[in-house]
């Protein structure tokens, strides 16, 4: 992997007795790093310290040169990092551009008339410029997910960390989520979080799964697909050996885990190995 623009060192963050985070460490490049993980796994901790909202009981974090657990260095870092929060707050007596131009303000965008021009700049990229003059509270949700983008990127901040940028919506909002993000990705480090493992899938170039606290697996989709590799078939009924098994639209059980012998093999896909990897096949004790 090329040299990390955001590095994590041995993160450790404690709630009282729980471990939340326990020895993280992981490289962050340009382009988008999907952060996958059950409920529990420690994803919302990482994002928040990184976002600088939360502190580390220990650990080192170099943020494009910035130290973010200074002082100083977190007033710095605030300049550089854009966050997407998962439940986003809105003023939602304010029209879409007045909410981004506030925003402009608290990042301390003093000049009006650059502001204004970096609101319209924004709500253009997120594709809101035609609903700019109309209060969020009418907006859709999707339209509301975008104008929480376009906050998030007001600035054009280095580093974008986004939490569950797409749920709750349809499957078209989905697929323009998609694509803002693809293009933010190609010249700004992007960190998703996300449940949807076909998001990760469709966009991101590296993939961090997180279970328990501890970073389980760090590498491409390609290789997390990769580790159900022969782990993965077709039968009539779901196989009670199987780690999971679901019935298909086409009618046959799609199963994981260790096949029995003649079993007619699938092209294992992400989701396959990420589930692989939460469950724990007997026969898979490394990490890939």
């Amino acid at each position: 992997m090329p040299s990390a623009t955001v590095a994590v060192t041995g993160l450790i963050r404690r709630y009282g007795r729980h471990i939340a985070l326990d020895q993280v460490s992981l490289g962050l490049t340009k382009g988008v790093t999907g952060l996958l993980g059950p409920n529990g796994a420690g994803k919302t901790t990482l994002l928040r310290i990184l976002a600088t909202a939360l502190s580390p009981d220990q650990g080192t974090i170099d943020m494009l040169g910035i130290d973010p657990l200074t002082a100083k260095g977190r007033l710095e870092a605030r300049r550089v990092l854009g966050y997407l929060p998962q439940h986003p707050g809105f003023h939602p007596g304010f029209t879409a551009f007045e909410f981004i131009d506030y925003v402009g303000i608290l990042r301390r965008i003093t000049n009006r008339a650059q502001r204004h021009d970096e609101t319209r700049r924004v709500l253009d990229a997120v594709g809101l410029s035609d609903v700019r003059g109309k209060k969020i509270k009418t907006l859709s949700g999707g339209m509301r997910q975008r104008v929480a983008l376009a906050a998030a990127i007001v600035g054009d901040p280095q580093f974008l960390i986004l939490d569950e940028p797409t749920v709750g919506l349809d499957p078209n909002q989905r697929l323009r989520f998609r694509e803002l993000i693809a293009e933010l990705g190609e010249d700004h480090v992007v960190l998703l979080s996300t449940h949807q493992t076909e998001d990760v899938g469709a966009l991101c170039q590296h993939v961090v799964v997180l279970a328990g606290g501890t970073v389980r697996f760090d590498g491409t989709p390609a290789d997390l697909s990769a580790y159900a590799a022969g782990r993965v078939w077709h039968s009539a009924q779901k196989d009670p050996n199987a780690v999971a098994g679901w019935r298909t639209g086409q009618g046959t059980v799609h199963n994981i885990g260790s096949p029995p012998p003649g079993a007619t093999l699938l092209e294992p896909t992400l989701e396959d190995g990420y589930l692989l990897l939460l469950d724990g096949d007997p026969a898979l004790k490394e990490v890939a």
